[in-house]
């Protein structure tokens, strides 16, 4: 009988993982020559192997891609002190970016070679407040619909114990990838 993971588990994943990303390509962007022949899907798993860099924007916000299959994504993040809002609470910016990446990684697994997508609308709903440096959250984006123009995805910031934080839906437009 397999017991449900825990927040220490989740941390130590997190912890695992950056190590490999670290000893990998490291933080960047990934070159239209790395990029080229390959789907969304392949991309995605290449960066969790270390071989192409990953993005800037999980340094800034404090998350990380922690799985992909297709029609899904799994981000993980703690939200600090320096994500908090005037209010001293955390700023609804870090659960929306941590959701968008989540659904939008969750589209680009479904990218075929040569095709690509851009969120065109982002609907995010706050339910409960997240503690500075407590726990990991993760989102995870699962896409509804992905067709050859439009993509739609819903997804959820969770704990370890399954309380939801936030929900969200995005709908993206798809395109031919332009040449290099």
């Amino acid at each position: 009988m397999s017991t449900a993971p825990t927040a220490a588990d989740w941390a130590h994943e997190a912890e695992a993982l950056r190590q490999r990303l670290a000893a990998g390509r490291g933080v960047g962007v990934a070159t239209p020559a790395e990029a080229a022949g390959r789907s969304g899907l392949e991309l995605l798993q290449a960066m969790l192997r270390g071989e192409l860099p990953f993005s800037h924007i999980g340094e800034t916000m404090d998350f990380l891609l922690m799985e992909v299959a297709p029609g899904r994504a799994v981000f993980q993040g703690v939200p600090q002190q320096k994500h908090l809002n005037p209010m001293g609470t955390v700023h609804g910016g870090w659960y929306a970016t941590l959701l968008d990446s989540a659904l939008g990684c969750a589209v680009h697994t479904t990218m075929p070679v040569g095709r690509a997508y851009t969120t065109a609308e982002l609907s995010v709903n706050l339910v409960r407040g997240a503690v500075p440096g407590r726990e990991p959250l993760r989102a995870i984006g699962q896409v509804i619909h992905a067709g050859r123009q439009l993509a739609t995805a819903e997804g959820r910031i969770v704990d370890a114990a399954g309380k939801v934080y936030a929900h969200a839906t995005t709908t993206c437009l798809v395109f031919e990838r332009p040449a290099a």
